[in-house]
């Protein structure tokens, strides 16, 4: 198989097949929301995708505007039972200066702009970022990829034993000038975790997507409203968190109230049990 990844795309959930909107399918023994799918590369500019993955371009234009925390959809990961990824709205963003006195050699950092997808960076030393960005890894000056947007480290996100921070640089720093059909990371945040936490899972084609889904991504919209879909990859899951980050919380809730055939019916919390 390699890098060979069957391409899907689709810019809303009505387009996407899901299972019975109760959340119970014949012949199954349990609540399933949703299927599994592939999104289009995003890297950070959505006129920049590979052509091995998809030659269309992404037709929705979001304005660029300053990050609003209060946009920010919040939500988990799941493999099987094991939650693996939690967004902490409550993190505070500084300015590209003020991080420079707050980053340690091996911190992961995300750059945020409201209607844009966030950009991640590894902290390498020396006022210095290595990234994704534009099909290419390169070796930026912090201020310089912040491009005026506000940040902040997160190294909790994903809760996977992080490498020594020697290794989580030496992994950036050997990958600068890798691009096009050199990489293996599909955006900026894979590139940036699998340097940190070095597993396979966030590479291309880096979990064989057979069988039943074994990831859960939870979209919280508010203590008892909530939607569950199903990924095969944490790869895929990834896929479509930036996209919710990019498209913001609003505009998730409106394209599962249409996908669901109301606005107030969102599936209520299958973990609460």
């Amino acid at each position: 198989m390699g890098n060979q990844v069957e391409k899907l795309t689709h810019l809303n959930y009505a387009e996407v097949p899901t299972s019975d909107p109760n959340g119970f399918e014949p012949d199954d023994n349990g609540p399933r929301i949703g299927v599994s799918y592939i999104f289009s590369n995003d890297d950070d500019d959505q006129d920049e995708n590979l052509d091995r993955f998809s030659s269309e371009k992404n037709m929705v234009n979001h304005e660029e505007k300053p990050f609003d925390p209060g946009d920010q959809l919040e939500c988990s990961i799941f493999y099987r039972e094991e939650c693996v990824y939690e967004t902490n709205t409550g993190a505070e963003t500084h300015s590209a200066e003020s991080l420079l006195n707050k980053c340690r050699p091996g911190d992961l950092l995300e750059f945020l702009n409201t209607g844009q997808y966030p950009q991640w960076a590894v902290y390498v030393g020396d006022f210095q970022v290595v990234h994704l960005h534009r099909a290419e890894i390169k070796n930026n000056f912090l201020t310089d990829v912040s491009q005026g947007k506000k940040g902040r480290i997160v190294n909790g996100l994903y809760r996977y034993s992080a490498l020594p921070p020697e290794v989580i640089v030496r992994n950036a720093l050997d990958h600068v000038g890798s691009r096009d059909r050199e990489l293996y990371w599909r955006n900026s945040e894979c590139f940036a975790a699998w340097c940190r936490f070095g597993k396979r899972e966030f590479k291309i084609g880096g979990e064989i997507r057979i069988g039943k889904q074994p990831y859960r991504l939870k979209l919280l919209f508010s203590e008892k409203k909530n939607h569950v879909l199903e990924f095969q990859s944490l790869e895929d899951v990834i896929m479509e968190k930036r996209r919710n980050d990019q498209i913001g919380k609003d505009a998730v809730m409106q394209e599962l109230a249409n996908h669901l055939n109301t606005t107030n019916e969102i599936k209520e919390d299958y973990f609460a049990n």
